[in-house]
């Protein structure tokens, strides 16, 4: 192979290659999320609180019928990954052509899902009836161009299998000025509302999705992707689905668990939901600068794992720890020390900034935790174990949301929105702790 636009993580300081994987990962998602956030924040300026009530609400639910597409590409990752430390070039051009087919069959199920169901889903999520017409029409839209997006996603999994992040960089940052731009044109100049919010969100996923398969149609490496021969190994795509199919299920439960929260906070009115919103798309911004080292983690394991290279793995899953707290810590006392501006970005309205600042003050003092929830999950499934973030998560989490907002919430002197908030850093404790005794587990099975 050639070592052009690669990196081995099987070899060299621990440190200074998660530096070199996750930072343009950080970067890459950073402006994905920065151009994203200018959706909500066109939308919110330029359209009122409604629209915005209207495409913030949504986010809960795109993620609910995503997420287990989504955790195929993490199969793909993960095994990709793991023969690209194995040297293993027959099997890991399979995996390279398998899984571009698997993402267009993704990307037309979810089509049909997703334009079909979502205005039913929105109206069993208790979307409040004046931003139900225009959430509807936003996700429609969104779900018409899926396939991009779960094309594009396939194939920097693909990219990041042997330590290529640059390049996704690069990608995202020509998607993300487009979306900007068509953004601004759509909304302020031919006002459309939620409408053209869409349609820039489904053209620059366009963009980005042509430019990955370029780079994959001229790879010289084992990456290199040949239509001729698009294929589906068997073999493989039952390792992508042993993978991915429990690291989308993870994914799924979390997401329900969040339309229930949702759907909560949408019982308190459009401002609140446009507050909520506002907070989410801001806290996302601290999320992926961890999740950066968390991917890390995941291709760092799968790596060393294909190499034999135990002793690395365990070195490399606690610098990243180390990593994820102290970047989760001041990233979040910097966002809370400008909490009013920040969130004021999104809306004028005083009463919106407050409600968003409600919740910076329950999550951005705790973030870290999720960022390290995530790492030891990455990390168990890193060296093979998908299914058992899965029961994690499912205790953890997602079961105890579930019955914290059936029972304490219910409850008249709870009943408030800091009630729903606290869930969060409480789930993610419970289900760290699960996921440490868990690898602790497979990691001295392995040696044994």
């Amino acid at each position: 192979m050639t070592r052009t636009n690669q990196l081995d993580l099987t070899e060299g300081s621990i440190f200074s290659k998660l530096l070199q994987f996750s930072i343009p990962l950080i970067l890459s998602s950073m402006l994905q999320l920065l151009f994203n956030a200018a959706d909500v924040v066109v939308v919110g300026r330029f359209a009122g609180n409604n629209s915005l009530a209207a495409v913030g609400s949504t986010g809960s639910l795109i993620n609910l019928l995503v997420n287990l597409f989504m955790g195929l590409s993490i199969g793909t990752n993960v095994i990709a990954a793991n023969y690209y430390g194995a040297r293993r070039s027959k099997d890991l051009q399979d995996t390279v052509h398998t899984s571009i087919l698997v993402s267009l069959a993704c990307g037309v199920v979810l089509t049909v899902v997703g334009v079909i169901g979502s205005k039913y889903i929105l109206i069993l999520m208790q979307a409040p009836y004046e931003v139900l017409t225009l959430a509807t029409l936003y996700l429609k839209i969104y779900f018409g161009g899926i396939t991009a997006t779960m094309i594009y996603n396939f194939g920097s999994a693909l990219l990041r299998a042997k330590g290529d992040t640059k390049r996704s960089l690069y990608i995202l940052f020509g998607a993300g000025v487009m979306n900007l731009i068509l953004n601004l044109i759509f909304v302020i100049f031919f006002k459309m509302d939620v409408a053209g919010v869409g349609w820039a969100t489904v053209i620059s996923q366009c963009f980005a999705a042509g430019a990955v398969l370029v780079i994959l149609l001229r790879e010289t490496d084992d990456f290199k992707l040949d239509l001729r021969k698009l294929s589906i190994n068997t073999h493989i795509l039952a390792k992508i689905v042993k993978i991915g199919l429990p690291a989308g299920f993870q994914g799924i439960m979390f997401s329900f668990s969040n339309v229930i929260i949702q759907s909560s906070v949408n019982s308190f009115g459009a401002i609140t939901i446009a507050g909520n919103a506002a907070a989410v798309n801001l806290e996302g911004f601290v999320y992926i600068a961890m999740n950066g080292f968390s991917q890390g983690t995941l291709t760092f394991c799968s790596q060393n794992m294909g190499a034999g290279r135990i002793e690395r793995i365990k070195k490399a899953v606690w610098v990243s720890q180390g990593c994820i707290i102290v970047i989760g810590a001041v990233l979040g006392a910097l966002f809370l020390l400008f909490r009013n501006q920040l969130v004021g970005f999104f809306s004028d309205s005083l009463e919106v900034v407050q409600a968003g600042v409600r919740r910076f003050w329950v999550i951005m003092t705790t973030y870290y935790l999720c960022g390290m929830m995530d790492g030891m999950s990455n990390s168990i499934r890193g060296i093979g174990h998908s299914l058992t973030p899965v029961i994690t998560s499912l205790c953890g989490a997602c079961l105890y949301r579930i019955i914290w907002i059936f029972t304490v919430f219910q409850i008249p002197q709870f009943h408030t929105v800091y009630c729903i908030y606290v869930t969060y850093p409480i789930s993610w404790i419970l289900t760290f702790i699960a996921n440490v005794i868990f690898y602790r587990h497979y990691i001295k099975k392995i040696q044994a």
